[in-house]
């Protein structure tokens, strides 16, 4: 199993929304991909509530069956197009993929 993780830093205005309304936008696009990409065991996105200095303001959890489900999920044109409105709403992007 892949677990794929993946923390933005949002920036404070983008797509005429603030940064909540860009978090919660970002949620509800990324758990939409549930159940739609071959591979993709488990999704979950968090909101940070505690907004400190080193806070990230989403997170996304994610668990693949094996390193080609996630390379699938990254070419999967569902995923792609999400891309765009994430991108321009992020200020700083980390991530973490490792097999368990």
């Amino acid at each position: 199993m892949v677990k794929h993780i993946v923390l933005w830093r949002l920036k404070d205005n983008a797509h005429g929304n603030d940064m909540a309304t860009n978090a919660n936008l970002i949620k509800e696009m990324l758990e939409g991909l549930r159940g739609r990409i071959p591979g993709l065991i488990a999704i979950e996105v968090g909101i940070d509530f505690s907004r400190t200095e080193s806070s990230g303001n989403v997170v996304l959890y994610s668990e693949f069956v094996d390193r080609e489900a996630l390379k699938a999920y990254q070419e999967h044109p569902e995923h792609k197009a999400l891309i765009p409105f994430i991108g321009e709403a992020t200020r700083e992007r980390r991530l973490v993929d490792y097999e368990v």
